[in-house]
């Protein structure tokens, strides 16, 4: 891919802070994922929002909140409004990750980093997609096409391909991802999958090596458990727990790894060799339903053994025996003890599994298991880095019913609300009647209008979209009869005057009946007893038994490196990982390729660091000042226009680190190679070094008198003598080909030399001069 292509991370690079990564490819940038941190720290919204008007759309790979966090708050918030690419179950199970979320952070404080509203806004702006399916961008990603991979991990987790229309080489966006098959998902395999979307694109043969691979070092030093040994250390300690009559709280996600554990769980509690039968099992969360009835509908996103069981027998795993969904600590405690709990959030920063946990630490019999690791700082991370600790300091957080003073004062503000809202209503009222004995009521008038026509505008350099004028739709009605001939209508006989009034009569009546439907908000909230959230630091005693299990479905380091070896990519980006796990995965992947044929350019940045990994080094970016562009005069050249340029470099009102892409390679402006005076490692190298110059976009600015020597004419195109004949032909001129060249007329030869030009030979005639006006017209002269 000859395009230009920089790279920077936002999150998520040389840490284990959620994914989020700028992608430039020519003049069109991806947000790759979007994550937030269990804390909604602000420095993540804030490189977002720096570049959020250079962002042309977002790629999301999974659901959960470390890979689309910031999205309700992005569109919500901000405003942003470029298309959201997403899989069908990244869309509906993401929508579950937010609403959990929101509402356990509700539950026990005053949350306002973003509202309901605000999810639904974000994922209502997502465009779904499926796996394998080729999207081709349009506008400013006009040749280029995203598809996604099957990466397992979470239902509908992806990697994504992008791709640019007639180059070879590709970019894959490849993070968290599972090679292993598991009970509810068919493991990825990014070689079948890239030869398949490379065949769908209609690239014949096996898939190319990507020219870019970005993919992460998580697990670059972790080796997995075998399957079999996991589940049977599971089912251990939950019998060891219960037979003690102690419970067992599992902090789970929401909506994707807790999936996989229902289906074992209800398995082990239907074989009655366990003994399970006789405990209870319960799944906990907020939307614990819904996330169980969108399982059931999307089977098809699932193992081939559940699709198969589901086709021939209509066998469904989410048709729980022995599992009972709870959506809050009420209907959990309608289960009898002791039971299993499957509870959210897995951090256990919030949601049941926090409050679960603050309730049942302090007793030995009780067991808890943590099945993914989180960030540095969580509880979960604290009780997984210090399994034997007796005590921690937790922040407790709780919403608790006012009395006394407080109680007083919000009922003293609820009463002259509604004291304010009252009047309103006796006035709208009042205002209503004055216009009701002015004009009878009557019924509303639709006329259909045509907008009329603007002011055309003037054609400008670059092309504008074609505009349709609006119409409001027309519905012709019947003309009605009687003996005496049309019936008349009297709406159509109103007075302006009338028309008014009546308008303002409709707009009292609107406004009566939304203070009214507030004012009925306002008192069902009557029956429910106001609120108020507090807060207290509390050591809490750690006498139950913690233990972490991985049920996390991701790839280990020696897989990932299988993996790489398999797809052979020509440059490596590594993201997401410790430095210690950042630097072992780079360092694997370089010993890997050791031969320099093979050789593989592995980039390891930092944070807000920017990879240059465009291929074709005589590439830069340029600003093309208005000066110039008003200079330029095209040609056109096939399905493109060219001119010549003449316009030197100036570096005094340069941009650091600035996206803005100018015409380069693909708008068709020819230019004689410029010799530029650029720092040492140019603009490719990822390096720390204070010299800025390194990320300066220069300015194109018109040369002084003088400085302009001319050029010699250039013909741009690539002529084929055979369709050239075919021109004379229909033009009157006899042509035939003599020994491989073209005779015209009898008196001119035109043949294609060894270095591809075209020579015309002949006598000075009107032929000649005919045949070679005709042979210019087939080239743009610059």
């Amino acid at each position: 891919m000859t395009s230009i292509i920089k790279f920077t991370a936002l999150s998520g690079a040389k840490n284990e802070e959620p994914n989020c990564y700028l992608l430039q490819v020519d003049e069109f940038t991806f947000l790759l994922d979007c994550g937030w941190d269990e804390w909604f720290s602000d420095t993540i919204i804030r490189k977002i929002r720096r570049h959020m008007s250079q962002i042309d759309a977002i790629l999301l790979s999974f659901p959960d909140s470390q890979h689309l966090g910031c999205l309700p708050y992005l569109v919500g918030k901000l405003g942003m409004n470029c298309p959201i690419y997403a899989t069908v179950p990244v869309y509906k199970m993401g929508q579950m990750f937010m609403y959990d979320l929101y509402q356990s952070h509700h539950n026990t404080e005053d949350f306002d980093k973003f509202s309901l509203d605000d999810v639904d806004l974000a994922f209502d702006r997502i465009i779904q997609v499926k796996h394998n399916q080729t999207v081709h961008l349009k506008d400013k990603g006009h040749g280029l096409s995203i598809a996604p991979i099957h990466a397992a991990h979470i239902i509908g987790g992806t990697s994504w391909k992008i791709m640019k229309a007639d180059e070879e080489g590709e970019i894959v966006y490849a993070v968290d991802f599972n090679h292993k098959r598991e009970r509810h998902l068919n493991g990825c395999s990014l070689l079948e999958s890239l030869s398949e979307t490379s065949g769908r694109s209609g690239i014949a043969g096996p898939a190319r090596p990507p020219q870019l691979l970005i993919t992460d070092a998580f697990n670059a030093s972790y080796q997995q458990t075998r399957r079999k040994v996991r589940d049977e250390e599971l089912l251990t300690k939950i019998i060891e727990t219960m037979r003690g009559d102690g419970n067992v709280l599992i902090a789970v996600d929401t909506a994707g790894r807790v999936l996989e554990l229902a289906i074992l769980l209800d398995q082990l509690w239907n074989d009655a060799r366990s003994g399970l039968g006789a405990y209870s099992l319960a799944m906990l969360n907020n939307v614990t339903y819904n996330v169980v009835e969108f399982a059931k509908s999307m089977m098809e996103w699932m193992s081939d053994k559940i699709i198969n069981s589901f086709t021939d027998q209509r066998n469904s795993p989410f048709q729980f025996k022995h599992l009972k969904l709870c959506h809050n600590l009420g209907d959990l405690a309608q289960v009898s003890n002791p039971k299993c709990v499957l509870a959210s959030t897995l951090d256990m920063e919030s949601g049941f599994s926090r409050q679960l946990f603050v309730r049942w630490c302090s007793d030995p019999r009780n067991s808890v298991i943590i099945t993914g690791r989180s960030s540095p700082g969580t509880l979960s991370h604290s009780l997984m880095s210090n399994p034997g600790i007796s005590s921690i300091n937790l922040e407790i957080r709780k919403r608790v019913a006012m009395f006394g003073e407080e109680l007083d004062e919000f009922e003293r503000r609820k009463q002259a609300k509604k004291a304010q809202n009252k009047k309103i209503i006796e006035q709208v009222s009042s205002d209503e009647s004055d216009a009701e004995e002015k004009v009878p009521a009557m019924k509303t008038v639709k006329h259909d209008l045509l907008v009329p026509s603007e002011n055309a505008k003037k054609g400008g350099f670059f092309k504008q979209a074609k505009k349709t004028y609006p119409m409001f739709p027309y519905v012709e009605t019947r003309i009605k009869w009687d003996e005496y001939g049309e019936i008349i209508n009297p709406d159509d006989y109103k007075t302006a005057d009338s028309l008014l009034a009546e308008k303002e009569i409709i707009a009292n009546a609107k406004e009566k009946v939304e203070v009214e439907k507030k004012a009925e908000a306002e008192k069902e909230e009557e029956t429910e007893v106001p609120t108020k959230c507090v807060r207290e630091t509390r050591n809490v005693e750690v006498k139950c038994s913690v233990s972490y299990i991985d049920f996390e479905g991701r790839s280990d380091g020696e897989s990932i490196m299988k993996i790489i070896q398999q797809i052979k990519p020509l440059e490596v980006i590594v993201v997401r990982g410790s430095p210690k796990n950042t630097a072992k995965l780079a360092d694997s992947i370089q010993k890997a390729f050791p031969s320099s044929a093979d050789a593989v350019k592995v980039f390891t940045p930092a944070v807000d660091q920017v990879v240059d990994t465009t291929k074709e080094r005589h590439i830069y970016q340029v600003r093309l000042k208005d000066s110039v562009v008003n200079t330029l005069r095209f040609f056109k050249a096939k399905d493109s226009q060219v001119c010549w340029l003449d316009a030197k470099l100036d570096f005094s009102e340069s941009h650091v680190g600035a996206l803005d892409v100018l015409p380069g390679q693909n708008n068709g402006i020819a230019a004689e190679p410029m010799e530029v005076d650029l720092p040492a490692g140019g603009y490719g190298q990822a390096k720390d070094t204070d010299d800025a110059r390194k990320d300066l976009i220069p300015n194109l600015v018109p040369m002084n008198a003088g400085e302009n020597s001319g050029h010699r004419s250039y013909f741009v195109n690539e002529l084929r003598l055979s369709d050239f004949k075919q021109i004379l032909l229909k033009e009157g001129v006899h042509a035939e080909f003599i020994g491989g060249v073209l005779i015209c007329n009898s008196s001119v030869a035109i043949r294609r030399t060894h270095q591809g030009h075209v020579d015309m030979e002949g006598c000075l005639s009107e032929d000649y001069y005919k045949i070679r006006e005709l042979l210019y017209q087939q080239y743009a002269i610059l």
